[in-house]
């Protein structure tokens, strides 16, 4: 299951973002350090199932189907808030960099609002450039990541002097248990034009800043959206920064549990909610309804949360949505499931590539494979596409 790291300072919505998006009952309170261990949970990504084009029942074995909408699920990881200096150990920085060692990318909180200091005290709204705060974690992650490489730097040119080896493989043995990989490397490298046992420290720092771009992606969840203090900070969070997506994590936390409770229809994702029956609901409920409605739901067209989680999946991580099956005229597995797996996998990948996710054995014996739709064989240097329903023939 693919795994991602929920990031940020403290006290700028991290766990209430954690919650809506899981469902789990993280401590929230208003103070630094309230996550203090690692927290994983279950969350979804959705896209659409070919079940309702197709108009068959589906029976999901490793995800979802709801009202046509397939949930596949991947795992969030909520960690310690960072704080400056992290890197030097300041804080929970260790524990934090540790936690996020295997996060395939980052979902960045920030606190759009301005409301929060640079280690995570509350101030007065607007108060605090969100902005800095960007900057600040992409910093301590470079930063940590520099201590890696400067201990073993001399030791590290010599041995590849020596042993005449390829030094980016030098630098791979040193990164690959923070889910590095050799090609995320030499693209990096590309970006700086000296050689490698000419670096200066300036050279190393720019150089893991452009790899931990490439290997460890960062979306930016600009929060707490609604607050007044935070339009004029998403716009300009929007204008410098690529992947960023306004929300207000407290209004989808508040949105689930009334639809839990029945007093709404609402799912995560949708641009409104319909009130099952006004008469159950307070006229505190009421207001706070109608707040999220103006605030949020209308401003931005959701609160953000599925967004931000279909975003970094999707957008940042490059991966489409294919369902294998074992008999493709009848679209099932070998129990008769019906579209039993949605199967997250990179763009540009092959059937062969497919079936070695499915399992090792599978891509060791792969022959070729079909597409269930039109039942005609594909060729092997097809690239697979989002929605695609593949059988495997195995040897």
């Amino acid at each position: 299951m693919l795994q991602i790291g929920v990031t940020g300072k403290p006290n700028v919505g991290k766990s209430s973002f954690f919650n809506s998006a899981t469902l789990s009952q993280v401590e929230v309170a208003s103070y630094p350090f309230t996550t203090i261990d690692a927290n994983k949970a279950v969350a979804y990504v959705t896209t659409k199932c070919p079940c309702t084009k197709l108009e068959i029942i589906c029976n999901p074995r490793n995800s979802k189907c709801v009202d046509g909408t397939r949930m596949i699920p991947v795992e969030l990881i909520d960690v310690a808030g960072l704080v400056p200096g992290a890197h030097e150990g300041r804080g929970l920085g260790n524990k934090f960099l540790d936690d996020l060692r295997q996060s395939g990318a980052f979902i960045h909180i920030i606190d759009a609002s301005g409301s929060t200091d640079e280690e995570g005290r509350p101030v007065d709204a607007g108060s605090h450039d969100p902005l800095e705060d960007v900057d600040f974690l992409e910093h301590e992650i470079t930063m940590w990541l520099f201590g890696i490489l400067k201990k073993n730097w001399s030791r590290l040119i010599r041995k590849a002097q020596a042993e005449k080896v390829d030094f980016a493989r030098i630098i791979h043995d040193q990164l690959s248990g923070i889910g590095i990989s050799l090609e995320d490397i030499l693209e990096a490298k590309r970006s700086i034009p000296t050689e490698y046992h000419a670096w200066e420290d300036k050279d190393m720092q720019e150089f893991l800043a452009v790899l931990l771009r490439i290997a460890k992606p960062m979306l930016i969840v600009a929060n707490k959206a609604d607050l007044p203090t935070a339009e004029e900070n998403v716009k300009r969070l929007q204008e410098k920064y690529e992947n960023v997506i306004p929300a207000s994590a407290e209004s989808e936390l508040a949105l689930v549990k009334a639809a839990e409770a029945g007093l709404i229809n609402y799912t995560s994702g949708d641009s409104d909610f319909e009130i099952v029956d006004p008469e159950k609901l307070s006229d505190a409920q009421k207001k706070a309804l109608n707040y999220i409605k103006e605030h949020v739901l209308n401003k931005y067209g959701s609160t953000g949360v599925q967004e931000a989680l279909n975003a970094v999946i999707f957008d940042l991580l490059k991966m489409i949505v294919v369902f294998p099956v074992e008999d493709e005229h009848k679209m099932c597995d070998g129990k008769g499931n019906v579209l039993p797996d949605a199967i997250l996998i990179r763009t540009g990948s092959k059937p062969r590539d497919l079936a070695y996710v499915i399992h090792t054995d599978i891509g060791e014996s792969f022959m070729h494979a079909m597409d269930a739709r039109s039942c005609m064989r594909v060729s092997s240097d097809y690239e697979l596409k989002s929605g695609d329903i593949i059988s495997i023939i195995c040897r």
